[in-house]
């Protein structure tokens, strides 16, 4: 009887010890879990003064990725190549930094994509928002020339409360005592006389309007350039984006482009020299 008591006694120890044990181990990996936590917010706080991990995996997260190729970008991260320079732009701070490793090298403020929708009808439907990820400078543009889309001619007729009609390479559309037509790479308006006037390049806020119709014109016409709107530099992004200049530095430092980067015009003179093409650009 003595030693079955000890030997129960014994057992019911031993049992209390490994539950014991148990309960220290959940415990320790609760707190590592939570340290695992606590950490990954500070470096997402961090995430523009260090390698910008954070910035890659919380970019993931949002965007639940799994296995497309936008992850397959964002997998390549500047820790991997230290001594590269790269940009990170952050649309939450409207701000640009230029960094080689750890070190900045130059940064600035920014305007980024105002996320607004645009409906156009037939013509189509649009989402203003700069893209985020991992993207290249693709090439370097002096004094852009920017040809809009499609979206700004809706854009502009829905703020004028006009229509929209588009001019294809040759036609010839009525305006009041002639027509609007092209000519050598340019739209001019052929009056009933004879006389033939271009009607010059591309304005923003000056369309050409006919018949209550605000015209789109043809791509490869000089109507379809603007001097100017992209300020005095570029750095192709490709898919039509980029970080470039503005006519409007007003806006820098909000939410309102149609998802380019934009800068002041002195800025983006000053870190232009400084970006190589192939440079990495890292969007969050």
């Amino acid at each position: 009887m003595a030693v079955g008591r000890i030997l129960s006694y014994g057992g019911k120890t031993v049992w209390m010890l490994i539950v014991g044990f148990i309960g220290a181990a959940v415990v320790s990996v609760m707190l590592l879990t939570k340290t695992a936590e606590l950490r990954y917010q500070r470096d997402v706080n961090r995430m523009v003064y260090n390698d910008n991990l954070g910035v890659l995996n919380e970019v993931k997260s949002k965007l639940g990725l799994t296995g497309d190729s936008l992850k397959a970008l964002l997998d390549e991260s500047p820790a991997e190549a230290a001594n590269q320079p790269y940009i990170v732009v952050s649309m939450a701070d409207h701000r640009l930094w230029y960094k080689q490793g750890k070190e900045v090298l130059y940064e600035a403020p920014v305007a980024t994509g105002s996320g607004k929708e645009l409906v156009g009808g037939s013509a189509g439907q649009w989402r203003f928002e700069t893209p985020r990820g991992r993207l290249t400078v693709k090439a370097k543009d002096e004094d852009p020339e920017w040809v809009p889309p499609d979206w700004h001619y809706v854009e502009m007729a829905h703020k004028k409360g006009l229509g929209i009609v588009h001019l294809d390479p040759g036609q010839s559309l009525p305006a009041g005592d002639g027509v609007i037509t092209t000519q050598n790479g340019e739209v001019v308006k052929r009056f009933s006389n004879g006389q033939t006037v271009s009607l010059g390049g591309g304005v923003e806020g000056k369309e050409i309007v006919a018949n209550g119709n605000i015209v789109v014109p043809p791509y490869g016409t000089s109507a379809r350039r603007y001097v100017g709107v992209l300020g005095t530099r570029r750095l192709e992004l490709g898919d039509g984006y980029g970080i470039h200049g503005t006519d409007h530095p007003e806006t820098i430092g909000q939410s309102v482009s149609h998802g380019c980067v934009r800068m002041r015009n002195e800025d983006i003179e000053k870190l232009y020299p400084m970006v190589a093409v192939g440079t990495p650009v890292y969007i969050y």
